[in-house]
Parts: structure tokens; sequence; C-alpha cells
């Protein structure tokens, strides 16, 4: 029996990508979007099933949880991918966004695992791969409260590990650097001069493209990675070095 994933923010750019990943390694997918027409378009480009969840409300993520677990019994591997920013400086920014930023990134990580990590305790094991980012790691100008909630998610990862060891669930994080998506586009990536000052900061010469990260998040999704846990691993080109 095939293993059974839920990807979260899987109707584009790295989500996407990871589902593709997972679903030719031989794993079920359940794609998750707030848009609900990609989250089915992903569902059924991989073979698995979309359903739309915003990882804002735990309600809507807990009925999707329900919904997978109803229908195959099992989940083997939660990877939450979705993710929003707004770029500014930290003086000018409204708080408001400070609010969506957070909602989003943190307690997106929170519903989710509330929801699926008792399930995974229950069958005896699973597989937690939370994305980050490197501005959680060293930071990003433009980016302070999203680095703020990432860096929430690498300690918070850290600390799950620690309490589900036991159980036989390990938990990760992927930090992704520069990625050329749509989200990276609509936060000025569109614009050549920041693009070529980021492309030549990058030891590789290059953005990175979503299926990078995706390869990444089915190493620490496989049986391989499953003696690693609490671990943070920055998929960067070598734009950060730890």
């Amino acid at each position: 029996m095939s293993r059974i994933a839920i990807v979260t923010g899987a109707g584009r750019g790295i989500g996407r990508a990871i589902a593709e990943r997972l679903a030719a390694d031989g794993v079920t997918v359940v794609a998750t979007d707030v848009d609900e027409a990609t989250a089915k378009e992903t569902g059924e480009a991989v073979g698995g099933v979309g359903i739309r969840a915003d990882v804002t409300d735990r309600e809507s993520v807990n009925a999707m949880v329900a919904q997978v677990q109803e229908r195959f019994g099992r989940i083997d591997v939660l990877v939450n991918n979705a993710g929003w920013d707004k770029a500014g400086p930290f003086v000018d920014s409204d708080p408001a966004d400070w609010d969506t930023v957070i909602r989003i990134n943190l307690y997106g990580v929170l519903h989710t695992c509330k929801a699926v990590l008792p399930i995974m305790i229950e069958q005896g094991g699973g597989t937690l791969v939370n994305l980050a980012s490197d501005a959680g790691r060293v930071g990003s100008s433009g980016e302070a409260v999203y680095s703020a909630a990432k860096g929430g998610v690498i300690a918070f990862t850290k600390t799950v590990a620690r309490e589900t060891a036991r159980h036989g669930i390990n938990a990760n994080v992927v930090c992704p650097g520069p990625t050329d998506t749509a989200l990276f586009a609509s936060m000025g990536g569109d614009n050549p001069k920041l693009r070529e000052s980021l492309t030549r900061a990058i030891p590789f010469r290059r953005l990175a493209q979503p299926t990078d990260l995706a390869g990444a998040v089915a190493f620490f999704a496989s049986p391989d990675a499953a003696y690693i846990t609490g671990q943070t691993l920055s998929v960067s080109g070598g734009l950060t070095m730890s």
C-alpha cells in the first residue's frame, strides 16, 4: 500500500512541484490549497486527491484531515508548504499584514500539526516536513514579520521532533532560498535588476526552481530519512551556508 501524504499550498509553485515529486516516488498525494480549483487540478495531475483547505482556519484544516483519514485510514507524511509574504521595511508595515503573514506561515503549521500528529501517534509513526525559509535562519531585509514567523516554524519543528520521536515520528525543516515562483515575482522578483543582483549573490548563479526544493522535501519524506529528525536544511544554491 502506498504512503499517504498531505501537501498544503499545493496548487502552484513549490507545493505543486512537491506533490508531483512525491507522486513520482509512489506516494498517494492529497493536494490542499485555499484555492479549490488549483488544489483539485494538482490532485488530478498527480493521480491523487485535491481538497480545499484554508490553513489559517482550524475548522477548515480539521475538516480536510478528517476527510483524508476517512478516505485513506492513515496519514504518513505531512508537508506544510503553504506560505505568503508581503515585502517592505518593517517600520512602514501595516499591522494587518503582520496578522496575515503570521496566520498563514506560523498558525497554518500549528493547525495542521495539531490535527495530524495525534493520528500519526496513534498509528505508530509518520513524517513531518515543514517549509520555512532562510529568512527565518539569517534574516532578510524587507521580510521582518515573515522572518519571525519562519523562525518560529524552525523552533516549533525542533520541539515537535523532540516530543514525538518516541512515537516513531520524525520532523525536519527545508529552508528555500530565493525561488522562481509566482509569489517571488509578486514581491518584486519580476524586477530584472533584483533578479540579477540576487543571482550574482548565489554561488550557483541561478535562482532555485521549485523542483530543487521538491527533491529535498522528498528525501525528508522518504524512509531514507527515518533516522534524521529536528534538522534544518537550506536549499539556496549556497547563498547561505550553515
